[in-house]
C-alpha cells in the first residue's frame, strides 16, 4: 500500500495584491556569482562573472517578480552559450517570458575579467594580461540596447619633464665637452654611454585608459579584442607581460615616441572610437597615476558617432 503524502502547496506570497500599488521600473538580483561561457578559442572557456539581472514590473497590482525563475534561466544559459549579441538577445527574451506577463523589458549587466595573450615587443615571448569587462544589455520593445565597457594599462611619459630632462642633458654635455676641439663621434657616444650622459629623466607612470562604447545593432559577436588592440596601438605604449632586455629598451623607446599628457592619451582613444562604424557612441576616461605628484593627472570625454 503506498502511504506516501501528496507534495503540499507551497504558498506564493508574491501573487498577494500590492499595497500602494503602481507600477515598478526595475526588480531583480545585483551580484550574482555565476560561470560564464566566451568563445575565445577551442574549446570554449568558461569563467567567473558578476551579474546583475532586472525586469520591469508593469502590473500595478502584482506584490513581486519572480526572481528564481530569473536566477535558474540565467545559470543554465550564460554557461551553456557563448557570450554575444543574439545569445543576450534570446536571454532577455527569456527572462521577459519566464515572467508570465508581469514584464515587457529586461536588462543585464555582466561583470567579468578578460585574458588575452600580447607578445612581447622584440623577443618573441607571449604572455597575458587581464582586461576588466563590463557588458550591459537591454531589451525595450523588442529593441536590443547593448554597451561594452572595458580598461586597459599603460605607461605614460610626461612632456614637459622630458623637456626639461633634454634641457639638463644639453647643459651637462656643453660643461662637460667645453673647450673640447674637435669633438669625435667615439668620444660623444661614450659620453652618451656612460652615467655622465644622463643628467635627468623624465618621469613616467603607469596609467589607465576605461572606454564605454553602445555598439550597433547589426553585428554578432562582441568587438572586445579588436577594440582593445585598437586603443592600445593608438597610445603606443601598453604594459607588457614577458620581457626580456630587448623589449625593455624597446618599450623605453616606445615611450619616448609617445609622449603624453592626459588630454594627448584621450583625445587618442577618442579618434579611434569615433570613427569606428560599430559604435554608436562612446565615452573616454584616462587616469596618470602620477610619480611627481600624490594625485592623479585625469581627462575625459564622449561623443556619438554619425
Amino acid at each position: 500500500m503506498d502511504t506516501k503524502m501528496p507534495a503540499p502547496v507551497l504558498p506564493d506570497v508574491a501573487d498577494d495584491a500590492a499595497a500602494e500599488a503602481r507600477p515598478l521600473d526595475w526588480v531583480g538580483m545585483d551580484g550574482l556569482d555565476l560561470p560564464l561561457r566566451l568563445q575565445d578559442g577551442e574549446p570554449p572557456l568558461l569563467v567567473p562573472a558578476r551579474v546583475d539581472v532586472a525586469v520591469n514590473l508593469g502590473r500595478a497590482g502584482t506584490r513581486g517578480i519572480h526572481m528564481s525563475r530569473l536566477y535558474l534561466l540565467l545559470q543554465q544559459q550564460l554557461a551553456g552559450e557563448p557570450l554575444s549579441a543574439p545569445a543576450l538577445r534570446r536571454l532577455l527574451e527569456a527572462c521577459i517570458a519566464s515572467q508570465q506577463g508581469l514584464a515587457d523589458r529586461a536588462r543585464l549587466r555582466i561583470r567579468y575579467e578578460h585574458l588575452l595573450q600580447r607578445p612581447a615587443l622584440v623577443s618573441g615571448n607571449l604572455g597575458w594580461k587581464r582586461y576588466p569587462v563590463e557588458v550591459e544589455a537591454q531589451l525595450r520593445e523588442g529593441r536590443l540596447q547593448l554597451a561594452l565597457g572595458f580598461a586597459f594599462e599603460y605607461s605614460s611619459t610626461c612632456p614637459a619633464s622630458a623637456a626639461l630632462s633634454r634641457q639638463a642633458n644639453a647643459a651637462r654635455f656643453g660643461a662637460d665637452f667645453a673647450g673640447v676641439r674637435p669633438l669625435s663621434n667615439e668620444a660623444v657616444q661614450a659620453w652618451l654611454a656612460s652615467e655622465r650622459g644622463l643628467a635627468a629623466t623624465p618621469h613616467a607612470q603607469r596609467s589607465r585608459a576605461q572606454v564605454r562604447v553602445e555598439l550597433r545593432p547589426s553585428f554578432e559577436a562582441l568587438p572586445l579584442a579588436a577594440l582593445v588592440d585598437a586603443g592600445e596601438a593608438a597610445l603606443g605604449t601598453p604594459v607588457q607581460t614577458a620581457v626580456k632586455r630587448e623589449d625593455e629598451q624597446a618599450f623605453a623607446q616606445a615611450n619616448a615616441a609617445n609622449l603624453m599628457f592626459c588630454e594627448d592619451a584621450a583625445r587618442r582613444i577618442a579618434a579611434v572610437l569615433a570613427a569606428d562604424a560599430r559604435i554608436a557612441a562612446w565615452q573616454v576616461q584616462v587616469a596618470h597615476f602620477e610619480s611627481l605628484h600624490p594625485h592623479d593627472a585625469v581627462a575625459s570625454v564622449a561623443g556619438r558617432n554619425a
